[in-house]
């Protein structure tokens, strides 16, 4: 045995060589060695490759994978041999005094060197590397531990009452109280070892909670998915370089190894992290063959593509034909989803009376994106605070469905049944795309109160009850024309929405086809009504989705021009001496939002005139029912004017966009000084 070792030390020390470890472990020293302070534990970090160390020696890279701790201790005996000889560290006494940390770059991609706790059973006596991956659905602030720690001998007549004889490191899954207590005898004397608090060496450690990935699909509202499993969250701890390393609401893959910790009479499954990576979503290079035909078809027109999307969309909650402005506003809130910082968010506020309908329809969307969510109303919308459950008394704060839904929607419901400080916390998210999480010092251990932002990086979907809201308040009588009563919902709530979308039937055509799909549903549930339901299913609008949002694109100047000029005419339209203008700031960047969607849903990378006049006609639309009409005169369905039956009634809604953007730029001209718009006579 002991030549084995001494085999897998040269190997060790080989390796080192031909990797660059050597060369950073001299660096380090020498860093140790300048300080001229002595220490009690010098510690060091190796990045090791198991394929590379197993061409060398597979005892080794076996030994690495299996056995990280023995491992770490030939590594400790190559660094000692090392400093002694080439003289690197004069303050360095015991070989215990080194700390080694070895980080493997991968693991084998195998699956017994996954885990997961919706699998049994869960090893976690091994004590050998594993990878695992999910979610961070918690974290707690960052504290000390004890990294390690010097004993002496209390008989003074012992050798061991000086020098480096006793160190006590910190190894994964190990408590504070395994690293530093008051039993430990001398092993020459048996006399009581007592620590030297001066050579106590601290470290950052923190926790986080993490759980399947699978999750996600659990806090859909819908989904065709029937399978059954266990979803289980694990205790992630993160020490010295890998604290704050997690944000909470990401999806990370880790290497470490696991362990129980017990905490009184409760075990806890847990993972000491090893190294940590953020796990970025695999996007299709490709969309469906139906989909591409479909755009070869209408390539004629910027209009038709998006039109016949919107027409066809979810069939199996709604028939075709029916919803065209509001699921056409879906799919462009939908492709405009991301994780990124100040990225054009599109956020949907629908006034229906058919709830049911309108909520089965959301339900449905949201389950097009890995992160949809649909929020409980029981629980919180944003992060909460509270106290660690592992017993260090320290905050932990918990990610709710606005965090969960990360680079995707989260669906809150009726915003009518929230209170006023709901709303309140809502508004300022929607504003800012951010929420603080106070956390008091006193009531968690700490010496002053913290304050922790949050980014929001989610686009929000609710509707609100337009017979209910019509009931809990008095209507007002000087309503303007084309002016919905929402007046339940408090306006800068309101103006934080990109849109507010009307979802009724005229009265005087009652949805018999809705009606008609809802009783055919009711008795069989998984009948296809349509044959469109069977060409487009709802995976090819997943990969459609996922493949037309990771488009990049950029504004064309005569769409910024259509843009601007209409912002700037309708803030001059808009507005009187004692209020100002009703149109709000954002406006300017949801209408750049807007025309990107649709660039986006269209597969171009170019925003053309075309998406713009899109994007003014839904916003000018919104701000009817928020604020009435004004000398932008447009039709009360302008995006849908004509029920989609076939080619004609394509033409007919290409010609009747074509006059609705020369009715733009006569708009622009008369009320937009300074603007030059290009108005060419047809």
């Amino acid at each position: 045995m002991h030549r084995e070792i001494q085999k897998m030390r040269e190997i060790a020390l080989i390796y080192l060589d031909r990797s660059g470890g050597l060369q950073k472990f001299a660096h380090d020293c020498k860093k140790y060695n300048d300080s001229k302070q002595s220490y009690a534990v010098y510690r060091f970090i190796f990045s090791i490759n198991p394929s590379d160390i197993a061409e060398l020696d597979a005892t080794l890279g076996n030994y690495i994978l299996h056995n990280p701790i023995q491992a770490a201790q030939i590594f400790q005996s190559v660094c000692f041999i090392t400093i002694k000889t080439l003289s690197l560290i004069e303050q360095l006494q015991t070989e215990a005094q080194i700390s080694i940390l070895l980080k493997p770059t991968h693991l084998p991609p195998l699956p017994s060197y996954v885990l997961s706790l919706s699998a049994f059973p869960f090893n976690y006596t091994s004590q050998r590397f594993y990878m695992s991956e999910g979610i961070a659905i918690a974290m707690g602030t960052v504290t000390k531990y004890t990294q390690g720690a010097r004993f002496l001998c209390t008989e003074e007549t012992c050798p061991f009452s000086e020098g480096f004889r006793y160190i006590r490191v910190h190894l994964p899954g190990a408590t504070e109280s395994a690293t530093v207590r008051n039993d430990f005898v001398c092993g020459l004397c048996s006399s009581p070892l007592q620590e030297d608090m001066k050579f106590r060496v601290l470290g950052d450690k923190q926790i986080v909670e993490m759980i399947d990935a699978k999750v996600l699909n659990a806090l859909k509202g819908y989904s065709n998915d029937k399978s059954h499993f266990r979803i289980q969250t694990f205790t992630v701890f993160l020490r010295d370089e890998l604290a704050n390393k997690m944000m909470i609401g990401n999806h990370y893959k880790i290497i470490g190894i696991p362990a129980c910790v017990q905490n009184g009479l409760q075990a806890t499954a847990c993972i000491e992290a090893n190294s940590v990576q953020l796990c970025k979503p695999n996007s299709p290079s490709f969309v469906g063959a139906n989909f591409k035909y479909l755009l070869s078809l209408t390539s004629s027109s910027c209009w038709r593509f998006t039109a016949i999307l919107a027409n066809i969309f979810a069939s199996q909650v709604v028939p075709p034909g029916t919803y065209n402005t509001l699921k056409l506003a879906i799919l462009l809130s939908l492709v405009q989803t991301c994780e990124k910082e100040n990225a054009d968010y599109l956020d949907l506020l629908i006034a229906t009376s058919d709830t049911l309908v309108i909520d089965r329809l959301l339900n449905y969307s949201i389950c097009l994106l890995p992160r949809g969510i649909r929020h409980p109303p029981a629980s919180e919308i944003f992060p909460s605070v509270s106290k660690d459950k592992h017993g260090t008394g320290s905050a932990s704060i918990h990610a709710c469905s606005a965090v969960l839904a990360k680079g995707g929607i989260c669906y809150i419901g009726d915003l009518s049944s929230y209170k006023k400080d709901k709303l309140e916390h809502l508004q300022s998210v929607l504003e800012s795309r951010t929420t603080t999480v106070f956390i008091p010092g006193k009531k968690y251990g700490e010496e002053a109160d913290q304050q922790v932002t949050i980014s929001v990086q989610t686009n929000f979907w609710s509707f609100v009850d337009v017979d209910s809201s019509s009931k809990k308040h008095t209507q007002k009588d000087n309503f303007l024309i084309g002016q919905m009563d929402v007046s339940l919902i408090p306006p800068n709530l309101l103006d934080g929405f990109g849109l507010l979308i009307c979802s009724e039937f005229p009265l005087c055509r009652p949805p018999s086809p809705l009606v008609h799909h809802i009783l055919r549903k009711a008795l069989d549930p998984e009948a296809m009504l349509y044959k469109v339901s069977e060409q487009f299913r709802m995976q090819d609008y997943e990969e459609f989705i996922l493949f037309a949002k990771n488009l990049h694109v950029e504004l064309s100047s005569e769409a910024e021009n259509l843009i601007q000029g209409y912002y700037l005419a309708s803030r001059r339209v808009r507005s009187d001496s004692m209020h100002g203008s009703t149109l709000s700031a954002s406006a300017l960047k949801i209408l750049i939002s807007l025309s990107k969607a649709h660039t986006k849903l269209s597969l171009r990378k170019k925003v053309l005139e075309e998406d713009a006049l899109i994007a003014i006609l839904l916003l000018e639309s919104s701000l009817i029912l928020k604020h009435g009409k004004s000398a932008l005169c447009i039709a009360p369905n302008p995006v849908f004017p004509f029920d989609l039956t076939d080619e004609n009634s394509l033409q007919q809604r290409d010609s009747y966009l074509m006059q609705c953007h020369h009715q733009l730029l006569k708009f622009i001209a008369a009320y937009g000084p300074g603007i030059h718009t290009n108005i060419n006579e047809e």
